[in-house]
């Protein structure tokens, strides 16, 4: 039996398995009709559905890690304040950049059916997209967006793997991951899939994330939401 992914399209290294559906925005070829059946009734109901980030490749992400670890782009903690990377230990930016970045070749996106999206629509003319939990939240522009999508994605298949935060990834209320894919990324990526990739590649930090990739695998890749049909 062929997997639906392969290790090199799990790890973002092939995009054979995407549809593009712009010069940017790609998808998993076995997740577009649901995309474009949930978007078709979604404008019914009023919402204009875009995908902010759609597929994103091992190199893409790398780079976003290593401008992070490197003090090029900021992180920051859940009160949106940036950190001095200057004042921390590798192991407190690794966990830090973990709270809202994925590690490169273990990133969601790689597979193709993880979205994350809003509804063009429900923002003002000045107002530029966030992708921030107060967008989703009450009073928020999405939120009425949000409620609809709590109560129709799951008809659809999807389901938000970040629902809320468990200890690991902030809660994303925007990312949503498409469950007849997203059940074999979540098996077939293991930490010996991750580490084989790590090891081959120039990652910043990467003596430390060798090192403690038991506990990020359990607490940043693992532990994650699942499907509620119903």
């Amino acid at each position: 039996m062929t997997e639906i992914l392969t290790d090199r399209q799990l790890t973002g290294l092939d995009d054979s398995h995407i549809t593009w559906l712009d010069e940017h925005t790609g998808i998993h070829q076995q997740a577009l009709s649901a995309w474009q059946a949930m978007s078709e009734e979604a404008k019914l109901a009023g919402f204009d559905l875009k995908i902010a980030s759609g597929y994103r490749g091992f190199t893409r992400q790398l780079t976003i890690w290593n401008r992070k670890f490197s003090g090029q782009l900021a992180i920051k903690n859940n009160q949106g304040e940036t950190l001095d990377i200057n004042k921390m230990t590798e192991q407190a930016i690794v966990q830090a950049i973990l709270y809202f970045s994925a590690l490169p070749g273990a990133s969601r996106h790689h597979w193709g059916c993880d979205i994350d999206i809003y509804a063009k629509n429900l923002l003002a003319d000045n107002q530029k997209l966030q992708l921030e939990p107060w967008e989703f939240a009450v009073d928020g522009p999405f939120h009425p967006l949000s409620q609809w999508l709590n109560q129709h994605a799951s008809r659809f298949g999807f389901y938000f793997p970040y629902d809320k935060f468990r200890g690991g990834v902030a809660m994303e209320p925007w990312h949503l991951s498409y469950w007849p894919i997203a059940q074999h990324g979540e098996r077939l990526l293991t930490e010996n899939v991750i580490n084989s990739v790590l090891l081959s590649d120039d990652i910043l930090g990467k003596k430390e994330i060798i090192k403690n990739l038991s506990t990020i695998y359990q607490q940043y890749i693992q532990n994650v939401g699942s499907i509620h049909y119903g």
